[in-house]
């Protein structure tokens, strides 16, 4: 009696978990699905309850680009987001072999004064940076987009777990062939972190693409404006043709959309290895 009951206990729990994972999934894609139909709906249909569109059509993708200069703020997003993601992940990297190897008077409090960084929001110190940058003269800058996010503490933390964990045998025997740390780090290490570097590439790639508070308030020339911002200015000159702001919001996901499900195994890992909910 007991291995039965143990049995059909078992299959209950499983169903339950399945069905609340189908509910925790159904609404989470939803308003992806709501995206999608809707950037392929009409003006008289966008208002419609139906999910599948009647009429399907492109044409509201080609009125963005025609109203508002949206490939420009793509390739802001795309140029701000590629310099972003080789600054931090090559200084980080790094900055995280140092404080994992090298041996020196207050490594430790060095680190933990880069890992309190982590705590502050970037909010807190929103007005104080800009009065930095504004006063280096680089607000409207690429250089005003890109500098002041390319230095911050996640690279360099999860990095250096990583590299915590890195066998030494490997490193002691790049020694024994007289390589200092700088080769040791380029021949060895580097080309053995390449899984763990790829998933922080990608993560930091998403993150970057996905900023709005920081390019908002460097950058006042619409020339500058990555998509995040344009998109944001988009909804308000036009936020009440609701196909049209769909449609500016699908062309927006479809970078970050198609690297993650190129990538998901690097994002999962790199998730696993910083223990950090993304």
């Amino acid at each position: 009696m007991t291995t039965p009951t143990r049995g059909r206990g078992a299959r209950v729990g499983r169903a339950v978990r399945l069905a609340l994972a189908t509910v925790l999934a159904a609404v989470q894609l939803f308003p992806l699905l709501w995206m999608l139909s809707g950037a392929f709906k009409d003006a008289a249909e966008i208002r419609g309850a139906a999910l599948i569109p009647a009429n399907l059509t492109l044409d509201n993708i080609a009125e963005v680009f025609t109203r508002i200069p949206y490939a420009r703020f793509l390739l802001n997003s795309l140029l701000t987001s590629v310099v972003v993601t080789a600054l931090l992940v090559f200084l980080g990297s790094m900055a995280a072999y140092a404080l994992a190897r090298l041996r020196f008077r207050g490594r430790g409090a060095l680190f933990g004064v880069i890992f309190a960084t982590l705590m502050v929001a970037m909010p807190v110190i929103l007005v104080p940076l800009f009065m930095v940058v504004a006063r280096l003269g680089l607000v409207n800058s690429y250089a005003g987009l890109i500098l002041p996010v390319s230095f911050t503490a996640f690279p360099i933390f999860l990095m250096r777990q990583f590299y915590l964990q890195f066998p030494r045998d490997l490193e002691e025997a790049a020694d024994l062939d007289g390589c200092g740390y700088l080769r040791r780090f380029v021949r060895v290490v580097l080309p053995l972190s390449r899984s763990m570097l790829a998933a922080l590439a990608v993560t930091t790639f998403l993150s970057t693409w996905n900023s709005f508070l920081w390019p908002l308030t460097v950058a006042r020339e619409a020339e500058l404006w990555v998509v995040q911002v344009g998109m944001s200015q988009f909804q308000t000159q036009y936020g009440g043709d609701w196909n049209l702001v769909m449609a500016a919001s699908l062309v927006a996901a479809v970078p970050t959309l198609a690297l993650f499900l190129l990538l998901q195994r690097q994002i999962v890992e790199s998730v696993k290895a910083s223990g950090l909910k993304g």
